[in-house]
């Protein structure tokens, strides 16, 4: 187990060449505004960040539009992936030679052929026999297909998801939240970029929704540098600073 880095270590100014630009990739139910306490954090230690909108539509099409947007970028990346948004990682790095690292956090890893569904494993409270008590599909015709956008529910995202925050805030993230498609959450991973690019996986020993013994084995299985921080499975925001640690420690091992 990797320790966490002092504070005073987190924000080291970088001694050789340009630092790289962070990518910051959120998941499922979510938006990018849940990045930032982080952003804000690297952008004082001088890092450029940018948080991108992550569709949320398919995972292809999702890891595709990321692919286009890494493209933009002038010199080396580290990739930063929440939840959904560390299988998006997983699949739009693959063969990118300036992402110089990948950070899971609370992360969704998949091996390919593998799907984000199955990733949480049996103790995930979406692990259930009948997804209608925890979700709200839209449209509401039964059986969902792959377009169909997923809600969570009110008490699935107080009880399993914003675990760790007030309940007025966490009313205000459910009302608010953006929805994942049914096919995205159920397609099967392409290769995998951890196969060539180093990671780290910082697992929220709290967290409900992919509870921390599968983040274990998905760390185990993409050879990732392991951190534990006491989080539920938004830790990017209730822990920004063990998630910005984390993310700096990538950097610094990867130069």
């Amino acid at each position: 187990m990797a320790a966490l880095p002092g504070a005073a270590d987190a924000h080291t100014s970088e001694r050789h060449g340009s630092k790289p630009t962070i990518v910051l990739v959120h998941g499922a139910w979510a938006d990018a505004s849940s990045w930032t306490g982080v952003v804000r954090q690297l952008q004082a230690d001088g890092y450029r960040v940018i948080a991108p909108a992550n569709p949320l539509r398919s995972l292809e099409s999702d890891s595709d539009y990321l692919e286009t947007l890494l493209a933009t970028i002038d010199g080396p990346i580290v990739l930063v992936g929440h939840s959904y948004g560390a299988a998006v990682i997983t699949n739009a790095a693959a063969g990118d030679p300036a992402v110089q690292a990948l950070v899971f956090v609370n992360g969704s890893v998949p091996a390919e052929g593998e799907t984000v569904a199955e990733l949480a494993g049996p103790d995930s409270a979406l692990s259930v026999s009948d997804p209608t008590t925890i979700f709200d599909f839209v449209p509401a015709a039964l059986p969902p297909t792959p377009e169909t956008d997923v809600y969570l529910k009110s008490t699935t995202f107080l009880r399993s998801f914003a675990t760790g925050l007030s309940r007025d805030r966490a009313l205000a993230l459910w009302a608010t939240q953006r929805p994942v498609t049914f096919g995205a959450l159920n397609e099967p991973s392409g290769k995998p970029a951890w196969e060539s690019i180093p990671s780290w996986y910082l697992i929220g020993t709290e967290d409900r929704v992919i509870p921390s013994s599968a983040q274990e084995d998905m760390a185990d299985k993409a050879g990732s540098t392991v951190v534990r921080y006491h989080a539920g499975h938004l830790g990017p925001i209730t822990h920004p600073t063990q998630v910005t640690r984390t993310i700096t420690a990538a950097v610094r091992a990867t130069r």
